[in-house]
């Protein structure tokens, strides 16, 4: 077998260990098992979701909120922790009675691996419905850094970027 083909093979097998692993964490979302995905989450997690605008052509460069600036999500793990916390003490009141989430995780790209570390895009989809009529549709590009370990892997950073520049959702009480 050739460098090539071994090559070949073992980022084939990286793809899907990966997906394997975005498609688990999806479904950990979508059940409501929010302790069990806060294991997924490196103790260094950084968890980013900027604001976007709408700017002219040539000034696409600004359309995002830098990092410290506008942000509808900049967390850590404990912030996280927090958030998944205040869901079981009965003051969440934006999702009591609980939201019906589904996460799609589409056109994964591994970028990088390098240093125990596998830097990835995709896009994602997320669906949300509430109550009898609240609807949400969140899409956008993710772009996460997963920590290999010898439990399995780790998101270490996930910076998100939204498609939309406003949001009619109630609220943004779900995860990504």
């Amino acid at each position: 077998m050739s460098a090539a083909a071994i090559d070949l093979n073992g980022a084939m097998q990286l793809q899907y260990e990966i997906e394997q692993f975005l498609y688990r964490e999806a479904a950990l979302l979508d059940e409501r098992r929010f302790t069990e995905w806060l294991d997924l989450l490196d103790p260094e997690l950084e968890y980013w979701m900027p604001v976007r605008s709408t700017r002219s052509m040539g000034d696409e460069a600004n359309e995002f909120a830098k990092l410290g600036e506008g942000a509808f999500y900049d967390d850590d793990k404990a912030s996280m922790e927090q958030r998944v916390r205040k869901l079981y003490t009965g003051f969440a009141w934006a999702e009591d009675p609980p939201s019906r989430t589904r996460h799609n995780v589409l056109n994964v790209r591994i970028t990088d691996r390098s240093d125990g570390l596998v830097t990835l895009e995709c896009n994602f989809l997320v669906v949300r419905t509430r109550l009898a009529n609240d609807n949400d549709m969140w899409s956008g590009l993710r772009r996460d850094v997963l920590r290999e370990g010898a439990g399995g892997y780790t998101i270490v950073k996930r910076h998100l970027f939204l498609d939309h520049v406003s949001l009619d959702s109630k609220n943004l009480s779900s995860f990504f």
